[in-house]
């Protein structure tokens, strides 16, 4: 899988997280992969939320560690 673009967003916390990331796609084109590493174990259920509201796909969620790695593919 090629990765577009990566966020650190470790030590954060919701809402921080998924604003970074939103501000991300804004950069990128349609169909580009955003990966965002996340320590916020809530971090799941958020994107899987901002996916269904923004139209983004989620084309991966995994739990490495104490790390939570969510891969957004661009609308």
């Amino acid at each position: 899988m090629h990765i577009d673009k990566e966020l650190d967003t470790r030590g954060l916390n919701c809402p921080l997280p998924i604003l970074k990331a939103k501000k991300a796609l804004a950069e990128m084109v349609s169909g580009q992969l955003l990966r965002v590493v996340s320590t916020d174990a809530g971090s799941m259920r958020d994107f899987q939320a901002f996916a269904k509201q923004t139209g983004n796909d989620l084309v991966e969620q995994q739990a490495a560690g104490g790390d939570f790695i969510h891969v957004i593919k661009r609308r």
